[in-house]
């Protein structure tokens, strides 16, 4: 569970991050970089498709700079994973929300 966000920092079951971080249903894994900054393509969520989630969330950061290209929406789509992209702030919410009734996972982007 997510136990609070704020600008540039998560803590998560306790543990407190300060780097973006993909939130698996029993790992996290920090540190989350991506290829090119604030834009999320198919390559950057390697791990996550491994994992075959329901549903994957996205945290588009504070102030949803974060873009998800097309390719990656529509990969994640055929491979019937439910895609929800939001502020990292909604976006924590809704991963709480659903992780006692689905296999979520989470990649945040935690500034801007």
């Amino acid at each position: 569970m997510i136990d609070s966000y704020s600008y540039g920092q998560i803590v998560v079951n306790g543990k407190r991050y300060t780097t973006d971080v993909i939130i698996f249903p029993n790992r996290v894994k920090d540190n989350w970089w991506r290829k090119i900054g604030h834009h999320i393509d198919i390559e950057d969520l390697k791990e996550v498709i491994q994992e075959r989630p329901e549903i994957l969330v996205i945290g588009t950061g504070y102030f949803e700079l974060v873009k998800v290209s097309t390719d990656a929406k529509e990969h994640l789509k055929s491979m019937g994973i439910e895609l929800v992209i939001q502020s990292t702030r909604d976006a924590c919410n809704t991963f709480n929300n659903l992780t006692s009734r689905r296999k979520v996972i989470a990649a945040l982007h935690l500034a801007c």
